[in-house]
């Protein structure tokens, strides 16, 4: 038996028939027999025995993924089933994102002296940390629609005035954004929100026509801060682990001169601010 095989006996092994709406009389082995999996999964009976035996050729992504779900795998397991079954992990599925995990959102504010944020497939921000409000933007000051990384490159004059070369960096990020939902570009989700892109920036317009794609992963960012000048950072890019639809971003201080801005730039932003005093009557 294969590994694909013995990884697919294992999981309908642990599976309840009765929570499952199967009845349990008669059965010599725990869990679910093969052809009640494969009813689960839409797939004739004969054709999962020969794929747990090992027979049959390899299964389309589609069949791993009603697998999947027949046998309640969780993400880990899913892309496991995917290794073993195409030799490469499953596309990312597509998801609404309400925001992250308070364990996520310490990791974050651990970091005390590196701007780090966390971004969905759209590019939305939906976590960020002390100093990221600080050196970057701080976002609980904009509505949530307006939190997005190409809605503020591409609409907001002010986040376009920091940037060190704009250009370049308007081309990263939406060559960056085309690598991020490759997979999902008929979704209405994001046919929408390039459409609305397209309609309000021409710059994002044309730079989405260009279809340059590109996954950027770690790098150097400039910024000329309004108080603190310029300050150059490295960044690098992780995927959350279990959640594919997110991705978390750290930058650090290239240079000491540059760390001393970030933290006097968050001293500033720790400090509280002074209400004026109320007038006499």
């Amino acid at each position: 038996m294969s590994d694909l095989g013995r990884f697919l006996k294992d999981r309908r092994a642990r599976l309840d028939p009765a929570a499952l709406g199967f009845s349990t009389a008669r059965r010599r082995t725990p869990g679910l027999r093969r052809e009640e999996v494969a009813q689960r999964a839409h797939v004739s009976a004969t054709w999962y025995t020969w794929l747990e035996q090992g027979r049959g050729g390899a299964p389309s992504a589609d069949v791993l993924n009603r697998i999947a779900r027949a046998l309640m795998l969780t993400e880990a397991e899913r892309e496991h089933l995917f290794r073993i079954g195409l030799g490469r992990p499953p596309d990312i599925a597509w998801r609404e994102t309400e925001g992250v995990t308070p364990r996520l959102q310490r990791v974050l504010d651990a970091l005390a002296f590196s701007p780090a944020l966390v971004h969905t497939q759209l590019w939305d921000i939906v976590a960020w940390n002390r100093a990221a409000a600080a050196v970057l933007t701080d976002y609980s000051e904009l509505p949530p629609g307006e939190r997005n990384i190409l809605r503020l490159i591409f609409t907001r004059p002010a986040a376009q005035k920091v940037q060190e070369h704009w250009k370049s960096v308007a081309r990263f990020v939406v060559s960056g954004f085309r690598a991020t939902v490759a997979g999902a570009l008929t979704l209405p989700a994001v046919r929408n929100f390039v459409d609305d892109m397209c309609r309000i920036s021409p710059e994002f317009e044309a730079l989405w026509r260009s279809n340059e794609v590109a996954f950027h992963n770690e790098g150097t960012k400039q910024i000329h801060h309004p108080k603190a000048g310029l300050i150059t950072m490295d960044f690098s890019s992780f995927s959350v682990d279990g959640r594919p639809d997110l991705c978390m971003v750290v930058y650090n201080p290239e240079t000491e001169k540059d760390a001393a801005r970030v933290r006097s730039l968050i001293a500033a932003k720790s400090k509280p601010k002074k209400t004026p005093p109320r007038r006499k009557r």
